[in-house]
């Protein structure tokens, strides 16, 4: 858990009960940051600010994303409690149904885009305000590198994750001349339960064998949830002052050919 330190800043992450955002925020309490959680899921929520240090003063916030009364509603309840928001994982999302486009109904790919899209734009929405005014804040976006390359059977995911990345750069645009900055992390296959849902989805609802996935990693291994959170870390911190607008790969070298 060394590392830079962020000391007295306020972190909101949305998306804190998956496994990436309670990673993430860990490490960002361990670094020394106070927490705001925010999740739909009450009792996954609860489990995920369990142990977190009496430091972070952890604020858990039930909230669905796609909902702008929640969202305002979230960034009003940091800002009572801390009263300025520094750093903003904006993390929330889902991977939708496991379907070729041709099977695939509208309904689910209007989910899946209200959620990873609509709900990074209305964080976005409410967030940057406060930073704005503030005139500090780093922002950072969960896409995928299924924004970077197509994914089949996951075309809502991964239009969704394209939308993220051109979100992440408009936004960052927005804020160029002030010391707000936006950027966002592209994770590859990380050990958890969406990619096992992809997998098995994509294998008839069947198991998969490990080597069928990591065979397509250069790294030959998932990654691990505890190898993102330190580039969230890293963007989130005084040392990427300079780091804005940018995609960050974190996918042991599946995008790299």
């Amino acid at each position: 858990m060394d590392g830079i330190r962020l000391d007295g800043r306020i972190a909101l992450v949305t998306g804190a009960a998956g496994v990436i955002g309670t990673e993430t925020m860990r490490l960002l309490a361990a670094r020394g940051a106070c927490i705001v959680a925010v999740d739909r899921d009450a009792e996954a929520l609860k489990r995920a600010v369990t142990g977190l240090p009496a430091h972070a003063e952890p604020l858990a916030v039930v909230a669905d994303v796609t909902r702008e009364e929640d969202v305002a509603g979230y960034v009003k309840l940091a800002l009572g409690k801390f009263s300025r928001v520094d750093i903003f994982f904006n993390n929330a999302g889902i991977e939708g149904d496991i379907r070729p486009i041709v099977e695939a109904s509208v309904e689910n790919f209007r989910r899946v885009l209200e959620v990873n899209v609509v709900g990074v734009f209305l964080g976005l929405k409410h967030v940057l305000p406060v930073m704005l005014k503030q005139n500090s804040g780093s922002v950072i976006n969960t896409a995928s590198i299924a924004g970077l390359i197509g994914s089949a059977e996951l075309a809502a995911y991964s239009a969704s994750k394209h939308a993220v990345i051109g979100l992440t750069k408009s936004a960052a645009l927005e804020c160029a001349g002030s010391h707000v900055r936006v950027n966002c992390i592209c994770p590859g296959m990380i050990d958890s339960r969406m990619l096992s849902a992809i997998m098995v989805g994509r294998n008839k609802g069947q198991p998969v064998a490990p080597d069928r996935v990591v065979d397509r990693i250069p790294a030959r291994r998932l990654g691990l949830a505890a190898e993102v959170a330190p580039i969230v870390a890293f963007l989130a911190s005084d040392d990427a002052s300079y780091v804005s607008g940018s995609a960050y790969t974190v996918d042991g070298g599946r995008t790299s050919s």
